[in-house]
């Protein structure tokens, strides 16, 4: 396939595309479920990314790695912009970058006047809470099982302006939606300036029922932050459907994009009121959601590289890609579940969760877990020892490349390490 056909790929059409007519005409006509269990398929997409033989990749939560095809385009666009030098960063660097924006705020569901490109979701979720103009005696509503980073911000923000920081703890296994929104709902006060809730918690892999906590604040007169860093590329929503006013999010993460990509939202009427963290001498209006995206000079081809990773994350589907990370997910925890000594942190609610889960053996730390795994398995997962959040274990996060038979290597080394703890 030659780069403008890549490009132009989209559902089917990008399948027959990137796997060949033949191939995809044997799938063409199955649901989404029955085609997540098709192992010839996805074989076939494995076959698109390049893998190291020394261990099965189980962290790609992280950063996934970019699928051949998009890495090709990347480093095309690489060697496009090192051609043309300071042209480039001159002339045709704007237009360019925000046609990049207007395919990305496509597959997000917004306008382009409420996305901006950022390097990350870290820096999409600071731009906005450092653009509040906080007071003392402002209080914030968050949770001990959001990303550490975003957490020390808002101690940053307290110490600086003497604000209050009011931490709940989200249930880890939920019977109802109502469980989750009652504990955000009993931290608010009339001092309420911002709640900031994850759409996935990143280290359980839990889905919140984001929706539904931001009416319930919305209805007592509080903004909502999202951090949407795990959730974007992994499984179907657009973000104006969640009824947050703001949103970050990496694409390095599920969508493959290279390193230092993100987006941030932010909701058209809230833009005005956001101050921006760099000055910025083009003296746009306050309602122009660029005020937020001046961050000097950066590395314009990984944008440029967001054009490439969406035509191959559309090629497969956004349904399919879901459809096949749950049932990964599904497939090793449901065969360790309830086996002694095992500690599952994660939901047991499969539409509570979709490729991320965590997993403890009793009397080990997180970090030890994962380090067992690696060294003696071959197999590479992310150490937890969070205390704050009670989550102690590995963090598993399988891709579309993976394959059920190196799930089953994770399988029978849960089930040693268990039966020797």
């Amino acid at each position: 396939m030659n780069k403008r056909e890549f490009l132009g790929t989209a559902g089917g059409a990008g399948l027959s595309l990137l796997l060949g007519e033949r191939l995809w005409a044997q799938f063409a006509a199955l649901p989404v479920e029955r085609l997540a269990e098709e192992e010839d398929f996805w074989l076939a997409i494995r076959g698109k990314y390049r893998l190291k033989p020394d261990y099965i990749n189980l962290e790609n939560g992280y950063y996934s790695m970019q699928a051949t095809p998009v890495l090709d385009a990347f480093i095309e666009r690489v060697r496009e912009v090192n051609l043309e030098g300071a042209y480039y960063m001159r002339v045709p660097q704007v237009a360019n970058k925000a046609a990049v924006r207007d395919k990305l705020a496509a597959m997000a569901g917004c306008s382009p006047d409420e996305l901006c490109i950022t390097r990350n979701t870290t820096e999409s979720l600071d731009t906005v809470m450092n653009g509040f103009d906080w007071k003392q005696g402002d209080e914030a509503v968050m949770a001990a099982q959001d990303y550490g980073h975003m957490l020390a911000q808002f101690r940053l923000i307290a110490r600086r302006y003497g604000t209050v920081n009011k931490i709940v703890s989200v249930p880890a296994d939920p019977k109802s939606d109502d469980e989750v929104v009652k504990v955000y709902a009993d931290a608010i006060t009339d001092k309420t300036r911002l709640l900031m809730v994850s759409h996935i918690v990143n280290v359980t892999g839990h889905i919140l029922p984001v929706r539904k906590i931001a009416d319930m604040a919305h209805a007592r007169g509080v903004p909502v932050l999202v951090d949407g860093a795990h959730a974007f590329g992994h499984f179907d929503y657009k973000i104006p459907d969640l009824g947050g006013d703001y949103y970050g999010a990496s694409l390095h993460k599920w969508l493959g994009c290279p390193l230092g990509t993100g987006l941030l939202y932010v909701r058209r009427d809230r833009i005005a009121a956001l101050w921006p963290v760099f000055g910025d001498n083009r003296d746009l209006a306050d309602t122009d959601i660029m005020k937020l995206n001046h961050t000097g000079t950066h590395p314009v081809h990984s944008d440029l590289a967001i054009e490439a990773a969406i035509a191959f994350h559309n090629s497969i589907g956004t349904e399919r890609k879901e459809a096949r990370l749950r049932y990964l997910q599904n497939y090793w925890t449901s065969k360790v579940r309830g086996t002694k000594n095992v500690i599952l942190n994660t939901p047991t609610d499969p539409k509570r969760t979709c490729a991320i889960a965590n997993v403890g053996i009793a009397g080990m730390k997180g970090v030890d877990v994962s380090k067992v795994l690696l060294d003696k398995y071959k197999i590479y997962t992310a150490g937890v020892d969070n205390v704050a959040g009670s989550v102690v274990g590995a963090r598993v996060t399988p891709h579309v490349f993976i394959q059920p038979k190196e799930l089953d290597t994770l399988v029978g080394a849960i089930t040693e390490m268990a039966r020797s703890a």
